[in-house]
């Protein structure tokens, strides 16, 4: 019983506080000197001072030449094997999303700024939309960045876009910050998102949230604008939201 309490209060519990400035660190979306860490945390200094030493030596943190810290390279397989088996455990639920809508679906996460799709099961049709598990785009330009977005500050949304730009991929991307904000007000209003040839030209996609996720995620329905339709949009948006709320509650229960 002396070594399992021992275990409780000690590992454990440095274990859960590590964690937690791992999630602060994410929270900055950049850096942060061990005085933020302190005010953000509630820790003791040197507490964070021992913690990020050890972060430090396997990896999972950085210090930058200006001496603050930011998040390490080694997280970058845990939370890419993560997205994938995340992907993996939703593809039975896109399936049934492609069979009601005869579009193709996906599983999309915001990874460091950008969107990587996890998922994805094919639509039946020979013209399909042609993005592939594992690419990665920029959130502006996308009906699952812009469901994505959607639901996250303003500030935190031109952060993101200051450090991203917001190139055109097609004449009908966003390229102004007010302008894409003003569009992710009306997006967040009706719970979807409807990507209008901005990433990839005679494609239209309807993408919606998840929520309560640990990480910023959407699903969403893609196909020829010729066979998507403005009308077809209204039919298939609530399908794509049941999706969305069926993934959301089984992350919440296995959390």
């Amino acid at each position: 019983m002396a070594e399992e309490k021992a275990g409780r209060d000690g590992g454990v519990q440095s274990l859960r506080r590590a964690f937690e400035l791992l999630e602060r660190l994410a929270d900055t979306g950049g850096e942060a000197s061990l005085s933020e860490l302190a005010a953000t945390s509630g820790l003791p200094m040197p507490t964070i001072h021992r913690l990020i030493r050890t972060l430090v030596q396997l990896g999972y943190v950085r210090q930058n030449t200006n001496r603050k810290y930011a998040l390490g390279a080694r997280l970058i397989r845990l939370g890419e094997n993560a997205s994938m088996q995340f992907g993996t455990w939703a593809r039975p639920l896109l399936a049934e999303l492609v069979e009601a809508t005869g579009e193709t679906a996906n599983l999309a996460v915001l990874e460091r700024d950008e969107v990587v799709y996890v998922s994805q099961v094919p639509s039946k049709h020979s013209m399909r939309m042609f993005t592939e598990v594992g690419r990665r785009v920029l959130p502006h330009g996308t009906g699952v960045g812009k469901a994505i977005l959607s639901q996250l500050p303003a500030e935190d949304v031109r952060a993101l876009l200051d450090r991203t730009g917001m190139p055109a991929y097609t004449d009908h991307t966003f390229t102004d910050p007010d302008e894409l904000l003003a569009h992710l007000a009306q997006v967040a209003a009706q719970g979807y998102a409807v990507d209008e040839s901005e990433q990839e030209l005679g494609v239209r996609c309807i993408a919606v949230p998840l929520t309560g996720t640990p990480a910023p995620a959407a699903v969403s329905v893609s196909g020829p604008s010729g066979r998507l339709t403005r009308e077809a949009v209204s039919r298939i948006a609530p399908l794509v939201q049941a999706t969305a709320a069926t993934l959301s509650t089984h992350l919440a229960e296995s959390a």
